[in-house]
């Protein structure tokens, strides 16, 4: 199972939110390429970013530190938050984003999902943000009446190379994953299925691991907090 650390950019530095609240926002770092090459030296194979103004505004905002971090290291990267046209998919993978996560776009304009993984093959991935069952939208802040599976089934013949999961109300919260609904999820689709929200301790990422149909998992908030030892947690789940 792969760790995909988190770097979450608003206002150009590396934060994290509680449960997506953009007005709960604890700043750890005012040079987020310097916590990528932290997450690098310590031997992760991906990092995972998100533009969080970028989510709320509907366009890239946060470009100056993720163009700061891909200069700073050298793993794949993964990127969501306000990419919701092909222009905007076209210049991040041009800029060497490995792959785009779309999210409200997945919701709003699923013909994008499938144009994009048509023109950049195993480069897109779809975001499911889940609120009380329902997949919320715009940085978080519209939920609709579509549960996860809704959408996910949607782009299993789309090309697209992973779905991922997040709770949003353990986002940040460091109360452990939704083992049980991810798990759900990646039985029920082909495409890999990441987890994200609420990993914690090193027994979260065990557990999750251990269903052995989870891929990968996002850690934010415990690696900054360090509750989890990077290091020793790729250790750990090495095959």
């Amino acid at each position: 199972m792969i760790i995909y650390p988190a770097i979450d950019l608003k206002d150009n530095q590396a934060v994290r939110l509680l449960r997506g609240n953009m007005k709960d926002a604890t700043v750890f770092d005012h040079e987020p390429a310097e916590h990528a090459r932290t997450f690098t030296e310590s031997g992760c194979e991906w990092l995972h970013l998100v533009d969080l103004n970028g989510a709320f505004e509907g366009k890239p905002v946060n470009t100056a530190a993720v163009k700061a971090i891909l200069n700073t290291v050298d793993v794949p990267t993964q990127l969501g938050g306000g990419i919701r046209n092909m222009q905007t998919i076209d210049y991040w993978i041009e800029c060497g984003i490995t792959r785009v996560i779309l999210g409200t776009a997945a919701v709003e304009d699923p013909n994008l999902v499938r144009t994009a993984a048509r023109a950049h093959p195993d480069k897109i991935a779809v975001g499911l943000d889940v609120r009380n069952g329902h997949i919320a939208t715009r940085g978080w802040a519209e939920e609709t009446n579509l549960g996860a599976f809704d959408i996910a089934r949607q782009f299993e013949d789309a090309g697209v190379c992973a779905v991922i999961f997040t709770d949003i109300s353990r986002d940040g919260a460091m109360q452990g994953p939704n083992v049980h609904a991810t798990a759900q999820l990646a039985t029920s689709i082909s495409v890999p299925v990441i987890a994200s929200g609420g990993v914690s301790t090193l027994e979260d990422l065990l557990a999750l691991r251990d269903t052995r149909v989870i891929s990968g998992a996002v850690i934010g908030r415990a690696l900054y907090d360090k509750t989890i030892d990077l290091h020793d947690a790729i250790r750990q789940l090495a095959p």
